[in-house]
């Protein structure tokens, strides 16, 4: 039988949150994986250090350097087959030097750009979080200006993150505060499924310049059968403090930025339901369909994971 070469994938953000699960994805499927990163410097945090030595002990090839060192991207691209960005928010238009980088190099297959949310393209949140994805949105338009075969993917909220959120298990609240009525159905994904998602259809012929929806039926659930779940596992019985839609708006309208970014997502995604507010017709790429053989975590497994050996909160707003 004859062995297929997997393609050599290049990692952008690969120490942020999503990203160090993106490069583990990447390293376990068998791909030659490069990160591009910022240089060490002797004033760089004992953490980013040593994500470098676990990286280079799993055989990653670390690149260091700047966004807007051209020609070292253009040289490193010409060595790579797909490029995946997992930049955090703020550096979201940054990318758009990677896709400078891309046209002139001339050689990507693939490019999946630091989406990882909500689908952007068929959402109206309010006004914070809509800015958000208008930078999505403008990276978007400009790979496909550009021509670069992409996937974009909407991975919905990273599972794990959102447990940490909505749950706070580190604190032991007795208080959870519920947005809205609690019924509204979001989509949690566990931050290893997302990545390995993403590591799949890379190189899928089937994802070639499309949109992946990242929906598995099993992950789709309310805050109060989250909160029902949590309680069952917990034995535990927590009060539940509404916070009202109206509130949740002034908030978005007062709070200065970014601090409006995370209440306005969170009235997107609990209060009006927008990653469950539309429907998947025959045309769309949902990606526990595409890849039917891969066991993904469902929220019931993830909330053990949580009793067992919670993940830490990650630190910063809504990536």
């Amino acid at each position: 039988m004859e062995n297929i070469e997997l393609s050599k994938i290049l990692i952008f953000g690969g120490t942020g949150y999503i990203g160090k699960y993106m490069v583990k994805a990447s390293i376990s499927s068998g791909h030659k994986t490069y990160v591009y990163a910022r240089p060490i410097t002797p004033q760089s945090s004992p953490s980013k250090i040593q994500i470098h030595q676990e990286f280079q002990a799993m055989g990653v090839a670390i690149v260091q350097g700047e966004l807007d060192e051209h020609d070292k991207l253009v040289s490193l691209l010409h060595q790579v087959d797909v490029v995946i960005s997992t930049l955090p928010y703020p550096q979201v238009l940054a990318q758009l030097k990677i896709i400078d980088a891309m046209k002139v190099s001339g050689n990507i297959k693939r490019f999946i750009p630091s989406d990882f949310g909500i689908e952007e393209d068929r959402v109206s949140p309010l006004p914070p979080f809509q800015a958000f994805l208008d930078k999505k949105r403008e990276v978007r338009r400009a790979v496909e200006a550009a021509g670069i075969p992409y996937t974009f993917v909407a991975a919905n909220c990273c599972g794990a993150y959102f447990v940490n959120v909505l749950l706070r298990p580190h604190e032991q609240p007795r208080d959870i505060t519920v947005y809205g009525d609690g019924k509204a159905k979001a989509v949690l994904n566990y931050e290893e499924d997302v990545a390995m998602y993403t590591i799949k259809l890379a190189d899928d012929t089937r994802t070639f310049n499309r949109v992946v929806t990242y929906q598995p039926p099993k992950n789709i659930v309310s805050q109060l059968e989250l909160i029902s779940l949590w309680e069952k596992k917990t034995g535990q019985n927590f009060n539940k403090v509404h916070l009202s839609e109206e509130e949740l708006v002034k908030l978005s309208e007062t709070l200065p930025p970014p601090q409006n970014i995370p209440v306005s997502i969170l009235h997107s995604v609990f209060i009006k339901g927008d990653m469950t507010g539309y429907e998947l017709g025959d045309e769309d790429l949902e990606a526990s369909q595409l890849y039917p053989d891969y066991e993904s975590i469902t929220v019931d497994k993830l909330l053990d994971i949580f009793l067992i050996d919670p993940p830490k909160p990650a630190m910063g707003a809504f990536e």
